[in-house]
């Protein structure tokens, strides 16, 4: 279990915007946005590595140094979390059924793609444990350009992980393009900061080399 540090929310400057979304009946949102990808799929490629799970890396390595990202709520308290793993969708080719995957992030891609792969491969059971706090929940939709997407909700009001899909690349304007989306808890999470996330992505992307 990753550690955290339980948030003072009389003197965390987010307290009341927390305590006003965390009681809303549908705290979370959701954004779609386009990431151009054309130097970061020539890259993965050169080197040999998996497409989809190079995505999930960059967008944990990304997300982690957000802080607004790594907040949850753990028995009723805010927290704040050192570092955030990663769950994700794998398609059983025989069943086509999905298994949800856990791995933890690693300090390089590299290491990370092959540790992806190894355990995505190895796990037999669809499902491990329930949903934990300390990851990123990935799917990814290659059969799909989308423009929008929603998500299935628990209905429990203190379930703040982040999830993030990505869909189908295609070609636009001679550039290689993909939608990417992030949906996030409103007591933690705003635009800005979804726009940080973007931002962020974007220049990991265009700088992979």
């Amino acid at each position: 279990m990753n550690e955290y540090r339980i948030i003072n929310q009389k003197t965390w400057k987010r307290a009341t915007h927390c305590a006003v979304f965390r009681n809303y009946a549908e705290p979370m949102f959701c954004v779609t946005f386009e990431l151009d990808v054309t130097n970061f799929l020539q890259a993965v490629k050169k080197k040999g590595l998996s497409f989809t799970m190079s995505v999930i890396y960059a967008a944990t390595v990304c997300a982690n140094n957000i802080e607004e990202f790594r907040y949850r709520f753990v028995g009723g308290d805010v927290v704040l979390f050192d570092k955030i793993d990663t769950a994700f969708t794998y398609l059983d080719e025989e069943t086509r059924l999905f298994k949800v995957v856990n791995v933890p992030i690693c300090d390089s891609l590299e290491e990370y793609v092959s540790l992806a792969k190894k355990t995505a491969k190895e796990q037999k059971e669809y499902f491990t444990r329930p949903l934990v706090n300390n990851v990123f929940q990935f799917s990814a939709m290659p059969w799909v350009p989308y423009t929008h997407i929603s998500h299935t909700i628990s209905g429990k009001k203190d379930s703040a992980t982040p999830l993030f899909n990505f869909g189908k690349y295609t070609q636009k304007d001679g550039r290689v393009v993909m939608p990417f989306s992030a949906q996030v808890h409103h007591s933690f999470v705003d635009g800005a900061h979804i726009g940080e996330l973007y931002e962020s992505l974007q220049e990991f992307m265009n700088n992979i080399e």
